[in-house]
């Protein structure tokens, strides 16, 4: 079983993840802040784009615990690193960092993007 772990940038908001294939699907865990915990967990599942049948796309389902919001970041990541492996994702994700403000909450998602290209490029370079 093939693992990586990788991380954002140092900074004031670092997410962490670990990936492995599972057989051919890929399951990736994110986390970060001062409560690393279990928040979200989307499925994502390659398809063929509605738009254009020859892009491949993805559609996700996701369970959120109880007040948390980590819906959005396990959404998004899923579905981007299926559409660009072709391959089944899950991601679980559980982050916490105290008072943030929108441009910070923006900021760590938009790390988190970067971080599943990273993801990406390693699963496409090494498995």
């Amino acid at each position: 079983m093939k693992k990586w772990e990788l991380c954002t940038p140092p900074g004031e908001h670092v997410v962490r993840s670990v990936s492995m294939l599972v057989g051919n699907d890929l399951l990736v865990c994110l986390w970060g802040g001062t409560q690393p915990h279990i928040g979200a967990v989307a499925l994502a599942l390659p398809r063929p784009s509605i738009a254009d049948p020859a892009v491949t796309s993805s559609t996700s389902s996701v369970l959120t615990l109880l007040g948390h919001k980590e819906d959005v970041v396990a959404k998004a990541v899923s579905e981007r690193l299926s559409a660009r492996l072709n391959r089944n994702v899950v991601v679980c994700a559980g982050m916490h960092w105290d008072h943030l403000d929108l441009r910070s909450i923006d900021g760590i998602m938009e790390d988190c993007l970067r971080l599943a290209d990273s993801i990406a490029a390693v699963v496409e370079r090494e498995a």
